[in-house]
This record gives C-alpha cells, structure tokens and sequence, in this order.
C-alpha cells in the first residue's frame, strides 16, 4: 500500500465523524443561509477542531462566499479544504538539523506513545542514513528503560541508560559525551511521562533542558511532544503547559488511525501555531510519518 493510500485508510475514523457530515450537509442544504452555518460550526467543533478554530473557518468561509459571489452549497467542499490547508501552512516542517550532534528532547505525559515514537523516530533518521543514539531519560519506571531498548534493538541504535531512579539529568549528560565520542549525528532523549498539573516534574525537565544547554549550547535542538489524538481537546491543554515549561517546537500526533478526532491538528495549529512535524498512522515501525499539511487535507477529504 502507498503512503497516501496508508494515510488515506488511517483517517476512515475521523473521514466517518467529520467530513461524511459535512458532505451530508452541504448535499441536503438548499441555500447557504444561517442554519447552514450554525450546522457547520457544530459539526467542526464535535470534529474536535475546537470552537475558537470553528468559528474562525466558519467565518472566514462567509467572507469567502460573498467574496466569490457563491451561491451553490456543491461549490463550498473545495473552499472548506482551502480553509483548512490556510491554518494548517502549506509549508511541511522539517526537524532541525544543527548541533553536533542536533538534541531532540521528547516529553508528554504517560500512555500516548512516547517511547514507541522515539523508536520509530530514530528508525526514520537511520533510513535517512544519520548515526542515532537514545537517552533513556525516564528512569522512573523500569520498564519505560526497557521498553526504549527493545525499540532501540528493532531501530538498530545505541541507547545510554542508568538504573531506574537514577537522575535523569546524569543520564543525558554521559548520553551526550557518548554521542560526542561516536560521532553521533542525532541524540534523542525520552523523559518521564509527566502529568502535566505536577510542577516539581516539569522543574525536572527543565534541569534536563538547562544540563543540554549548558553542555552543549543551542541544544535541545528540537522539543517534541507527543500528544495522543484519541484525547481530542485536551492535547491542546497538553501542549499549553508543555510549551511554558519546555519552549516546544513541534508537535508528534499519534494513534490518528484509532480515533474520529483527527480533526484536533487543525485545532492544534490555529491556537498554539506550533508545526506538528510528524503523525502517527499505525503500530508498524515505518507508520510515523512527516506532516505534510496539504496531503493530510487531501486524504481527509479523499
């Protein structure tokens, strides 16, 4: 199956819950009128847009409909994918490329796929034929350390681990040297799945952050976080916090492929206006994909 063909088949959900309301909208609409659009801006928010985002699209498709003299409710689907790519960017964002080596740090809170995506994100970057070694930073359970190392082993990557408790800070820093002294072209760091309402854990990733940047300055490089679509609105709060305390640069989406809330990216651009870099489209080691915001806007509509 082909890229777009896989990511066409891992929005069925959200495609179902979303855009299959908005064609039975437009077809059963006669006239363009106030019920039409108050129909509209209930199905974008039940979509998990969110209400801010969906009263801005519902606004800018009225400019839009008096701009261009529309009058037939069939001419509305291509403008609406016009609508959506605009907050989206047509631009794909790239991860940074910089540092010797480049410092990715990773950071979200616990069961949306944290660990499993640096996996996968550190197969990525060796495909791309770059020299990839994991921190394991989450030294609060065992198994998260274990967990990263059998993701390692599948990747093919170097992972710099300490015993569990350890402090997670020290665990970075011999990552660091030992990425130095391998020639290394990526680090990526994993750190504690954090509930975002702890503050003495988010003062801890901070120490991590300020230990990188002090040993190697300019880094991290690049702040992921990864948020679980399945959770809709709440991975906008997610990444609120997480962007106060860490100064994040691009989000991960995950487990898009189980969830009619796929609709939380447009969501998630228009409020935060932070790029989400990558998606996740499956459970295989290859289905985390770049964002492109315009070929997302294609299968979603498909």
């Amino acid at each position: 199956m082909g890229i777009f063909s896989r990511l066409k088949e891992s929005l069925t959900r959200t495609r179902q819950g979303f855009v299959e309301k908005i064609d039975s909208l437009i077809t059963g609409s006669k006239n363009i009128d106030e019920d039409f659009y108050e129909e509209l801006e209930e199905i974008l928010i039940q979509a998990d847009v969110g209400s801010d985002t969906a009263l801005d699209l519902v606004k800018d498709l009225r400019r839009m409909v008096k701009d261009r003299k529309v009058s037939d409710t069939s001419d509305l689907r291509p403008i609406l994918m016009e609508l959506m790519s605009n907050v989206l960017g047509q631009d794909h964002s790239p991860l940074a490329a910089e540092g010797n080596p480049t410092v990715i740090l990773v950071v979200g809170v616990n069961g949306v796929g944290k660990t499993t995506t640096i996996g996968k994100l550190a197969y990525n970057l060796k495909q791309e034929g770059k020299k990839v070694i994991l921190a394991a930073g989450d030294t609060f359970r065992a198994a998260a350390i274990d967990q990263l190392e059998i993701w390692g082993n599948r990747a093919g990557v170097d992972v710099i681990k300490h015993k569990e408790g350890s402090d997670p800070a020290a665990v970075v820093f011999d990552a660091l040297q030992a990425s130095r002294a391998r020639s290394a072209d990526v680090l990526v760091v994993d750190t504690a799945g954090r509930l975002h309402t702890k503050s003495n854990l988010m003062e801890e990733l901070k120490k991590v952050g300020r230990v990188l940047a002090r040993e190697c300055p300019g880094a991290p490089h690049e702040v992921l976080l990864i948020l679980d679509a399945t959770t809709g609105q709440n991975a906008i709060n997610q990444a609120r916090i997480f962007g106060e305390a860490t100064g994040v640069t691009g989000i991960v989406l995950t487990k898009l492929d189980g969830t009619a809330k796929g609709g939380v990216v447009i969501g998630i651009k228009q409020a935060l206006d932070i790029p989400v870099k990558f998606i996740g489209i499956g459970e295989a080691i290859g289905d985390l994909r770049p964002f492109d915001s315009g070929e997302f806007v294609e299968a979603l509509f498909a």
